[in-house]
């Protein structure tokens, strides 16, 4: 009988049912926006540390992000290689240069990785396939899924063959294509060798490296050998990490030392915020037409408790029914965005239950609030 009561309730009214799940989704909605635009930004964040093979990786003290590393000596990579435990050592290159469109010659700048073909650190679709490409000189591989801003590489390499175009003001050729994806830090993203990588930056020191990637013998544990090497490799300038910590790292400057974070985690508070008053207002708003009927339930001999119940099945049902066209709209958005920015926008299961729950507790919040009305209502005052 309650829930029947409940559900007549709310379809009395169809407008305002039709305003407060609008309401409800438009709420849902921000959230779902924000909360996939965080984990986007952290997922992105961490595809290149997640890409690297190794056990061990050597930063500089003074990096804070992959995006603009500081390079330290390679000394400290051969000093770690003396180590018994490490079975191979193997430097990786990063810096950003201008790209120059090849169709519309406007230029940006683009990411760029470098390494010694012969031992390939990356493990992205597409690169073992292309490493003797890369080999060659100005030879450079290209991310497909960068921005479009840097042009249809993938459709001219597929139809004309190798794309020739500049980088730093230098003519390089894109032979071959892997796959990475944008991210909050670069747009777009190349791969070449270390001899190629030099040919961009010749004003950059060689003796220096950006990451030191250690591959250790079998039946090693890492943490213990990373810990050996802390201590050999005196002097603080760099730091040594696990694969796990490396992408914790990452992780943790972007989560705690940007911006970026705070502003989204502020944009999804917003967004239940708004919710909660939206479903406050309409669950009011009913409880003040139907005043009357509630307090002739209270004259029969209806509790307080009873009518409180209908009024949080209302808020419940308002919450479900208001979640549906949210997740609807959020899926296709997702795709859509994801297909824009490239950025790894996914609706997840564990997502949309997040959003599911926050959608439940703000309209339970607000039926909470709303009820302090139904429950002063006195049939003498009202009669």
């Amino acid at each position: 009988m309650k829930i029947p009561l409940a559900w007549h309730q709310l379809f009395h009214e169809r407008m305002r049912l039709l305003a407060a799940i609008a309401g409800i989704a438009f709420a849902d909605v921000l959230i779902f926006m924000q909360l996939g635009f965080k984990n986007a930004l952290f997922d992105s964040a961490v595809r290149v540390p997640e890409s690297l093979q190794g056990d061990l990786f050597i930063l500089s003290t003074q990096t804070d992000t992959f995006v603009n590393p500081t390079p330290f000596a390679s000394r400290r990579l051969y000093q770690a290689m003396g180590n018994k435990a490490v079975s191979r050592g193997t430097s990786l290159y990063i810096d950003i240069n201008r790209w120059k469109n090849p169709e519309t010659k406007v230029s940006r700048q683009i990411y760029i990785m470098g390494f010694n073909p012969v031992s390939n650190p990356i493990n992205l679709p597409g690169v073992e396939e292309n490493l003797n490409l890369i080999k060659r000189p100005d030879v450079f591989l290209f991310d497909q899924d960068s921005r479009e801003e840097f042009g249809p590489v993938p459709t001219l390499l597929a139809a004309d063959g190798p794309v020739f175009t500049e980088v730093g003001n230098r003519r390089v050729q894109v032979q071959g294509l892997f796959t990475l994806g944008s991210s909050f830090g670069a747009d777009g993203t190349l791969i070449t060798s270390d001899l190629n990588f030099f040919r961009l930056f010749p004003s950059r020191d060689r003796s220096s490296i950006d990451v030191g990637i250690l591959q250790l013998k079998p039946g090693q544990d890492p943490e213990l050998v990373a810990e050996q090497i802390r201590r050999e490799l005196t002097g603080g300038d760099v730091q040594v990490f696990t694969k796990e910590k490396l992408v914790q790292y990452e992780l943790n400057y972007w989560q705690t030392r940007t911006t970026i974070g705070f502003v989204f985690g502020l944009g999804t508070a917003m967004g239940f915020i708004v919710g909660t008053v939206i479903v406050y207002q309409i669950l009011y708003t009913d409880v003040s037409d139907h005043l009357p009927e509630y307090a002739t339930l209270k004259a029969i001999g209806y509790g307080d408790r009873y009518l409180l119940g209908v009024v949080f099945q209302e808020a419940l049902l308002l919450a479900v029914i208001g979640f549906l066209p949210s997740f609807g709209l959020g899926v296709l958005l997702y795709t859509n965005t994801a297909r824009a920015t490239g950025l790894p926008l996914i609706m997840t299961t564990a997502r949309a239950l997040t959003v599911l729950i926050m959608t439940i507790a703000m309209c339970c919040i607000s039926g909470a609030i709303a009820v302090g009305r139904l429950r002063a209502a006195d049939p003498a005052d009202i009669f």
